[in-house]
């Protein structure tokens, strides 16, 4: 059976914690786009993990992780996160492997993308890692893949600051190299879940043109990435926060007010840490905006949500989500293509009364207080989509499955 993990938002929703959890049925972990540009933060008891580019299921003894043929793969930043995870006991010998596919990141597209988005009237708020450049890169048919390694015609034609940068590392990355396709394929009774980075509002082609990722972020990305047809995926998980963030550039119609809301803005970032794990950046954060959720989840075929972050709320008296946006004079209910029309949109809020319960002592769904309840069934709802999993805290135990995905 094949799972996709999909973000469902802006990013940073807690995919990281859910591939982790889920990862546990799992056999195979395939991460299938996006570079180190992405983090994921894993909470198991005292111990916390920042990964970036080794998929979230390394963290169980018995996992096999792929990076994908979507991925873009800095060999400093993949070796260092080796060497960080073997420092802390955790042992990914014949474990991790690459798609033969992939694309490398080489340390000039590192500085040509801090140039380009510096450059720009208005930036894009790039991580500045050479992600975007490599997907150029990529586009242009200029790229350098992990197959090409052992192509002569193509190393001796790269740059000599290339060559000198790759030479250390191309046994390696050669010796963890695999078709992606025949892999699966000789493994298609397994359970294989796929992990998305960044999120389906960051898509190249479904997000916020331009203020985007380069990568294919959507659902679709699973097949491309994990080279599978899209008919064998079986099951499709967007994964959500109880409200909104965004890093970087790019419109957010129910990002909070940043006068009248700024004492609930703070209270945001810091109870849910919304600061960025690769960059250390603040997220902004907002409402939750269900229609944007709502665009994600007919955009991608999400089967089914995972909330998280629910637990932020506990103490407020009271929640808002937005419902529509006012345009102009107008009401609106659908996603905005327009980037002119987003950064006009003013949320139309609904209240919801709050709980004023610690929800991290909830073992069911059932003993959550009802209020909460109330918040959740209304996202059901409006999104016509069902909340299978809740998260309630940073630990693998506070998480509250109301139905398996790896039930058919």
């Amino acid at each position: 059976m094949n799972v996709v993990v999909i973000g469902a938002q802006w990013g940073d929703e807690g995919k990281g914690k859910i591939v982790d959890y889920l990862a546990k049925e799992a056999q195979i972990i395939v991460r299938y786009a996006g570079g180190a540009n992405a983090g994921h933060t894993i909470v198991i008891g005292d111990e916390e993990y920042a990964l970036h580019l080794i998929p979230s299921g390394i963290l169980y003894s018995d996992k096999m992780v792929i990076l994908g043929a979507g991925m873009v793969i800095d060999p400093v930043a993949l070796f260092n996160e080796l060497a960080m995870l073997r420092d802390r006991g955790i042992d990914t010998t014949g474990r991790v492997f690459i798609a033969d596919r992939a694309h490398l990141v080489l340390p000039r597209y590192i500085q040509i993308d801090k140039d380009r988005d510096a450059a720009r009237k208005k930036p894009i708020g790039t991580t500045g890692r050479g992600i975007g450049i490599t997907y150029s890169m990529k586009s242009d048919r200029d790229g350098i893949r992990i197959a090409d390694l052992s192509w002569k015609e193509r190393m001796d034609g790269l740059e000599a600051t290339d060559q000198e940068f790759l030479a250390p590392y191309r046994e390696r990355l050669e010796a963890m190299a695999i078709d992606l396709s025949t892999y699966l394929v000789h493994r298609k009774n397994a359970q294989v879940l796929f992990e998305g980075a960044q999120g389906a509002l960051l898509d190249l082609d479904l997000g916020t043109y331009p203020f985007v990722s380069s990568g294919m972020s959507c659902a679709a990305g699973a097949a491309v990435g994990g080279c599978v047809g899209p008919r064998r995926l079986d099951k499709i998980l967007g994964v959500f926060k109880a409200y909104s963030t965004r890093v970087g550039n790019g419109p957010f119609p129910s990002e909070f007010d940043r006068d009248s809301e700024d004492a609930l803005c703070h209270f945001i970032r810091d109870t849910g840490r919304e600061y960025g794990v690769t960059t250390g950046r603040p997220r902004r954060c907002g409402y939750l905006d269900l229609v944007a959720l709502r665009y994600a989840c007919l955009t991608n075929s999400i089967d089914s949500l995972v909330m998280t972050h629910l637990d932020v709320y506990d103490t407020l008296d009271e929640i808002k989500a937005c419902i529509a946006y006012r345009i102009g004079d107008k009401m609106v209910e659908t996603f905005p293509t327009s980037i002119e029309a987003l950064n006009n949109a003013k949320p139309v809020l609904r209240t919801f009364s709050g709980w004023k319960k610690s929800l991290s002592s909830s073992l069911t769904y059932e003993e959550f207080p009802v209020a909460a309840m109330e918040y959740i069934e209304f996202i059901e709802r409006f999104c016509e989509t069902p909340i299978d999993i809740v998260s309630v805290g940073y630990d693998r135990k506070e998480t509250i499955i109301r139905k398996s995905p790896w039930t058919k």
